[in-house]
């Protein structure tokens, strides 16, 4: 097993191996030494203590005899420290020996021992010495035994040898059963460590199995890696799922949202934002708001929430292909480090919410106007009449008329108003069926004649029989026409003409109602379909128009399914065209 764990314990054990080998080996040989040397040192006390019985001059003269039998070398000595026998050499060559530790020792006890290392020898020596007393105690010399200690040495010397003849063999047979150990310890450690790297890359996810059956501390580690990864897993599953819920709702939310980060650049942005910017995310990360957004009061709402912690809410303007007002939301997230401050800002486009508020305040002004007018006609004509004394009966009549007339024009605006509300409202219930566009195109044309005749118009009728039925509420459908024809009549001078005519366009069915009238300036065309407006207000007040009729065909024609179209120019007449699906065969 090439492991580095493994080759560390291994390494561990040869040296405790080792230090314990050593640290017998040196104890054990100090204390051969020792006890070799206290033997022979004890044994030569022996032999010393017993010549203390013989003469100084006994002594001498069976110097070398008591040598061999002592195995050492002896030593004669006065009480002045002057060899006078030695077994080995000539007394005369020796010196003075008063000074050395042994002669020292046994001066003041009697008896001195002392091991030292010989310079002349090479070699470590016991040295024995004993004093030689008279009858009066008095120290009147001293016997001297030295030996070397070759045989502490040689003991020393087959203890180290016998020691490394057992060292291999026992090195040999401890090695199996901790290799054996190593394995077992190490391998669950280091199929742990695959495993946890393994998770650590996102590898394949696999169950870690030990092959340790005992509940020891390296099972239960295992275990609790496993339980832990699971754990782990379970809650980055958990906080994914989350993320990835919020991530939706961030990505998915109709309000365009940038987060900022400390320095105010943007670090993450929505959809709608980005759709509203006409941006890709990449051109706007990690930029500021002002290289977006070239907006004063932008840069003044986030400059003023650098210096609150509520929320900053205010409008901009956004100028472009199409001006667009924005509402804009600015907020902290708190819970996050200091060094992590962040801002979201939540733009809301309230554009058409504008445009509807100043469509709502452009009708109550409009009906407010349209009502007072002939309100206010009537109202003068009443207290004219009421006006003492009366004015001539025929005059009464005269106003009477007019009261009439304003009140019929008050009626169809209302009636106008309540229709139109309730397309919008869908309560208007549509009954459709397949129906033929020119059989109601020429029971409409009848209905007019007097009226155009009246202005010397000329209508016309150019609608094919073979033309698909279209989809369609037959009073509806009746209704759209009558507003067309009645507004192309007031429109078009006397003489002029008007003409019905339709065509088949891939699904859908074309119809148009041109006239030769007075026309329309283009600015004017994308106003019309609005509630009471008007190209020529004084004209269609006089003709009795209530500025409703083309709001009730865009309505009616969208609640069909279908649309309208205007082509006009001033001068050159106009043309209306409605599209109806034709009914599949």
């Amino acid at each position: 097993m090439s492991s580095r764990l493994f080759k560390k314990f291994a390494l561990i054990y040869l040296l405790v191996i080792a230090v314990s080998f050593v640290s017998l080996e040196v104890l054990t040989e100090h204390r051969i030494r020792h006890n070799m040397t206290e033997r022979i040192a004890d044994d030569l006390l022996v032999k010393g203590r017993i010549m203390t019985n013989l003469s100084f001059e006994s002594i001498r003269q069976q110097l070398y005899n008591l040598a061999r039998d002592a195995k050492a070398r002896v030593t004669v000595i006065d009480e002045k420290g002057v060899v006078i026998g030695d077994s080995s050499m000539e007394s005369q060559d020796l010196g003075d020996h008063l000074n050395r530790p042994e002669i020292q020792e046994s001066r003041l006890k009697g008896e001195g021992i002392s091991i030292r290392y010989s310079n002349s020898l090479k070699m470590n020596m016991v040295y024995v010495a004993v004093a030689l007393k008279d009858s009066s105690q008095n120290i009147h010399g001293y016997v001297r035994f030295s030996r070397p200690l070759v045989e502490v040495e040689k003991a020393a010397n087959d203890f180290r040898k016998s020691l490394l003849l057992i060292i291999f063999p026992v090195l040999l047979l401890f090695c199996f059963p901790v290799f054996y150990f190593l394995v077992k310890v190490i391998r669950p450690v280091h199929q742990m460590a695959d495993f946890t790297e393994g998770v650590i890359k996102g590898g394949p996810k696999v169950s870690l199995s030990i092959n340790n059956r005992a509940e020891d501390e390296i099972g239960t580690l295992a275990k609790n890696i496993q339980q832990m990864v699971v754990n782990l897993e379970e809650r980055i599953a958990s906080e994914t799922r989350e993320r990835q819920i919020i991530m939706s709702v961030f990505g998915s939310m109709a309000e365009g949202l940038i987060v900022l980060d400390s320095k105010n650049r943007i670090e993450r942005a929505n959809r709608s934002f980005l759709e509203m910017v006409d941006l890709s995310f990449a051109s706007v990360f990690q930029k500021s708001l002002l290289e977006v957004f070239r907006n004063a009061d932008l840069h003044d709402l986030l400059e003023q929430s650098g210096q609150t912690d509520e929320t900053i809410t205010g409008e901009i303007t956004i100028k472009g292909d199409m001006e667009r007002i924005m509402e804009v939301n600015i907020f902290r997230i708190f819970d996050l480090p200091a060094a992590e401050k962040k801002k979201v800002l939540v733009f809301h486009d309230v554009s058409q919410l504008k445009k509807l508020e100043r469509m709502r305040i452009d009708f109550v002004a409009n009906v407010s106007h349209e009502i007072k007018t002939p309100l206010t006609t009537i109202i003068g004509f009443i207290e004219t009449i009421c006006q003492t004394p009366p004015p001539p009966q025929e005059t009464i009549r005269q106003f009477l008329g007019i009261i009439q007339d304003n009140a019929l024009r008050l009626n169809r605006m209302v009636n106008d108003l309540l229709t139109l509300s309730n397309i919008e409202l869908r309560k208007t219930q549509l009954h459709f069926e397949a129906v033929s566009l020119r059989e109601i195109a020429a029971h409409i044309l009848i209905m007019m004649e007097n009226i155009a005749g009246k202005k010397q118009l000329t209508l016309s009728l150019d609608i094919s029989e073979n033309l698909p039925l279209i989809r369609a509420d037959r009073d509806r459908l009746a209704q759209i026409l009558i507003n067309l024809l009645d507004n192309a009549v007031k429109a078009t001078d006397a003489g002029g003409s008007i003409t019905i005519w339709a065509d088949c366009e891939g699904r859908e069915l074309a119809v148009r109602v041109t006239d030769t009238g007075t026309g329309i300036p283009p600015g004017d065309i994308p106003k019309l379909g609005e509630r009471f407006y008007r190209v020529d207000k004084s004209r269609s007040r006089k003709q009795g128009g209530t500025g409703l009729g083309l709001s009730i065909v865009k309505h009616l024609m969208e609640a069909h399914g279908g649309r309208m179209q205007i082509e006009s120019s001033p001068g050159k007449g106009t043309t209306v065209s409605l599209y109806f699906p034709v009914v599949e065969s």
